[in-house]
């Protein structure tokens, strides 16, 4: 998520001896109302255990920056040593006498430091499948790590280990050639990644002493050179040669799936009391319905039951060329004074003025073929470079009604609003973020709009549809991907065939749901968040215990982490320090 610059206009005006408007005492009336009531932010409750927290995440961060090499031997031990001692220390926290906001905070972050052991285990036993490939790795790794150290540098010796490297990326580029103990794409796609990040920490520890040391470079130029020349044909080769990606050409969708074990794992992490079969069986009951509805907007457009055609009717309906961050405008406008005509949560002035927009260039519509929003709303339309077909596919793929169900995702009340209260409310609770809050929030809000009749139009209809059908399909071929029933070429047919897709664009979307930075669980988490979100409301509001607004409110001021603990603040649900995850928030299975 990209964040603008703040700047403070007293500083500026003091530089330039300019006096702001106003200054004598009287405030612009615009920037008054970016001022919130003294009481709103007085004798809020908080956490005993907010100062734990920030501590835990503060410290974290600081041992990742000093042992930021992945895989290395000082990375793992000084991160399990940590996390290991934190859960002692938290376990002399007496549970029964915290507050609900301390117990919440307690449950928190005993998940969060358990699941980063877990995360810790796995990455070795990853690394363990590419040893044989990386036998340079522990030079590099102890070169690095004695610079940290601030050893003295010995020349020579460093020289030669380095030369060292350079030869065993020589060897290892050779063995390739030989089918004899091949790796598989999956591993060889994952170590030729981490031959690059290798390449760059040799090249930090050598940019360290070069120049500086005139020794130093004497002994370890060429060789340096030699390496880092071996260490990128080396990626190349295993690219080429393993994973089959050819020069020039966009990157095959790869993915690494983690299987059955961490997907309970990570659902376990998540507060998710679902099996993964048992969560495609939810996602098969939406995207039934959304089916369903899909069957009455066409029919409503007068096309049958052709959904296909209805959809491919709203295709045509894009703003032409130059047009689309008006449009962008007039939707966000238009979802803010939806909400507010119906008082459905608090919009802070300084929230509507406080977010802009760029566009995405083709390089990253390539795995974004769509908005990614937040403060900064990044719009995909075509540039004048792009070739015809793609520029059509861009266009197609962001049509007005499309367009009418993401910009108020990615912007008010979805994720520009969370994001901007999230940093005012509860921040230490960053460290528990999760896509279940984060993107559930934004998706449980396009259910809510669908409910209150926000879309004015069966075309509106089918915008909307579209983008609930995508994110059912998304649980299915993720979590099938994950346990190996679904190859990626078979979810991008599923996006295609049942979802309505451009096949760029399902090939996009799947392409940054695999071959991405995304975790497991992230693809999944935009309709079952918004499900959790939903069943709580059904709970809260249609319950008759708050109103809209209140709800809303009192989510976003909670901060971020599973819904189930926002649960379980919102009721006052009693907890115990052993608290497992048992919200059915999906109903009876199909």
């Amino acid at each position: 998520m990209l964040r603008r610059p703040r700047r403070t206009l007293l500083i500026v005006f003091a530089w330039t001896g300019i006096a702001p408007a106003g200054a004598a005492g009287q405030e612009p009336s615009r920037a008054a109302a970016y001022v919130p009531p003294l009481a709103s932010l007085l004798h809020r409750p908080a956490s005993e255990l907010r100062t734990v927290v920030e501590r835990v995440a503060l410290d974290a961060r600081d041992l990742s920056r000093r042992w930021p090499v992945d895989y290395s031997p000082g990375q793992l031990e000084a991160l399990r040593g940590f996390y290991a001692a934190w859960q002692r220390r938290l376990g002399e926290v007496e549970f029964d006498k915290l507050s609900q906001d301390g117990k919440v905070d307690y449950l928190l972050l005993k998940n969060r430091l358990g699941h980063e052991l877990s995360l810790l285990s796995r990455d070795e036993a990853r690394f363990g499948e590419m040893r044989a490939l990386l036998p340079f790795a522990g030079a590099v790794m102890d070169l690095h790590e004695r610079q940290r150290r601030m050893e003295t540098v010995v020349p020579a010796s460093a020289a030669r280990t380095v030369a060292q490297v350079a030869e065993q990326a020589g060897l290892a580029a050779r063995g390739l050639d030989s089918a004899a103990g091949r790796p598989t794409r999956i591993v060889a796609y994952r170590a030729a990644a981490v031959v690059l990040s290798q390449r760059e920490t040799l090249k930090r520890w050598y940019d360290f002493y070069s120049g500086y040391d005139p020794m130093f470079t004497w002994w370890a130029r060429a060789p340096y050179e030699k390496a880092s020349a071996g260490l990128q044909q080396y990626a190349k080769s295993l690219r080429e040669k393993v994973v089959g990606i050819r020069e020039g050409e966009d990157d095959p969708i790869i993915g690494d799936p983690i299987g059955r074990a961490a997907l309970v794992e990570d659902l376990a992490y998540e507060m998710i009391p679902y099996s993964p079969e048992d969560l495609v069986k939810v996602a098969e009951r939406e995207f039934a319905w959304c089916e369903t509805e899909m069957l009455k907007a066409s029919r409503a457009m007068g096309l049958g039951d052709d959904w296909r055609a209805a959809m491919e009717k709203v295709k045509t309906l894009h703003v032409e060329p130059g047009k689309q961050t008006d449009l962008v405008r007039d939707l966000a406008r238009e979802a803010v004074a939806f909400i507010e005509q119906r008082n459905l949560v608090t919009i802070p002035p300084l929230a509507k003025d406080d977010w802009w927009m760029e566009m995405l260039s083709p390089a990253q519509q390539k795995v974004s073929p769509f908005f990614l929003g937040g403060s900064l709303i990044q719009v995909s339309y075509p540039t004048d470079a792009m070739a015809q077909e793609d520029k059509m596919m861009t266009m197609r793929g962001n049509n007005i009604h499309f367009s009418r169900a993401t910009v108020q995702h990615e912007l008010i009340p979805g994720h520009h609003l969370q994001w901007f209260m999230s940093d005012r409310y509860q921040p230490h609770r960053d460290l528990f973020s999760t896509p279940f809050w984060t993107e559930g929030w934004a998706l449980y809000w396009e259910m809510q709009l669908w409910d209150a009749s926000f879309p004015r139009s069966p075309e509106d209809r089918v915008g909307m549809l579209f983008w609930r059908m995508h994110r059912a399909a998304r649980i299915i071929f993720s979590l099938r991907f994950h346990l190996g029933t679904m190859t990626p070429q078979e979810a991008i047919d599923l996006l295609v065939n049942r979802v309505g897709h451009e096949r760029a664009n399902a090939t996009a979307e799947v392409r940054r749901s695999f071959n991405g930075s995304y975790p497991p669980l992230y693809q999944i988490a935009y309709m079952m968040g918004g499900l959790q979100f939903r069943a709580l409301h059904q709970e809260m509001v249609r319950g008759g215990r708050v109103t809209d607004r209140a709800f809303h409110d009192a989510v976003l001021q909670s901060g971020t982490m599973p819904v189930e603990m926002v649960r379980a603040l919102l009721t006052r649900q009693p907890l115990t320090a052993n608290h497992a995850a048992q919200w059915k928030f999906a109903g009876p299975l199909p």
